[in-house]
């Protein structure tokens, strides 16, 4: 290559300052990147993602149980519930649609496993936030968790209609008695939860015909909770 050629193409170059800015701008709207038409990620390589996606238009209840690592919590749970609260459905979305802001639950083991995994999906890292599945522009505030350094309790998402979505972080070690009274459109339980709290939140998406979305691996083996999943459990007939 000669010196003017060499010449013409480091001119041509972005600067690093226009580089930066558009990795910080793809980081802060990072659920662009999931499920693209083509390339190595595209979405046809997901098929179990999109027919979880898919089943929310006819069932109330849907559980993705399967192994660690193959992408549970952000890119089933955490991805719908997104699209969901924000109301930014991609053109290729199966799967229903809210036309309004919705409240959401997203709950996990302990205070600190929903700080720790669920928040940091959803939010990014503290002093951070806006780098999780979350896009930064739709966060509009935060409401920190009393008791537990670091944590967030409420979040306020702006939604396509220009009003908010509310999504709050609750974990099962706050007993049955902390899913009662409320109703909500989408609850989401990444890990296995204990099947009272789980009537509970069927209870609490009744009256609203809304969705109670589960992404875990069965460590408990076949409990009650997910043998009402399985073909032939004991309790698939009353599974809707």
């Amino acid at each position: 290559m000669n010196l003017n050629k060499q010449k013409a193409l480091v001119e041509n170059w972005p600067p690093l300052a226009a580089i930066e800015q558009e990795k910080d701008r793809r980081a802060r709207n990072k659920i662009q990147s999931y499920y693209p038409d083509a390339g190595p990620l595209r979405r046809e390589l997901y098929p179990k993602h999109l027919s979880f996606f898919a089943a929310g238009k006819k069932h109330r209840e849907r559980a993705f149980i399967a192994a660690n690592k193959i992408g549970k919590t952000e890119g089933v749970g955490g991805y719908e519930i997104t699209c969901h609260m924000t109301g930014r459905y991609p053109s290729w979305w199966p799967g229903r649609k809210f036309d309004h802001p919705v409240n959401v639950w997203a709950c996990g083991d302990t205070s600190k496993s929903v700080r720790e995994i669920l928040q940091d999906k959803m939010l990014g890292p503290m002093g951070n936030f806006g780098i999780g599945m979350i896009p930064a522009d739709s966060i509009v505030h935060t409401v920190a968790k009393a008791g537990v350094a670091d944590a967030v309790e409420l979040v306020y998402i702006r939604h396509a209609t220009g009003k908010n979505s509310v999504l709050t972080f609750k974990s099962y070690d706050q007993r049955r008695e902390a899913f009662q009274g409320t109703d909500m459109d989408i609850i989401w339980l990444d890990e296995e939860p204990p099947m009272n709290i789980y009537a509970e939140c069927l209870l609490r998406t009744m009256v609203s015909n809304g969705l109670v979305l589960l992404t875990f691996t069965p460590l408990l083996g076949l409990t009650e909770l997910v043998l009402s999943f399985l073909p032939g459990g004991r309790l698939q007939e009353n599974a809707s």
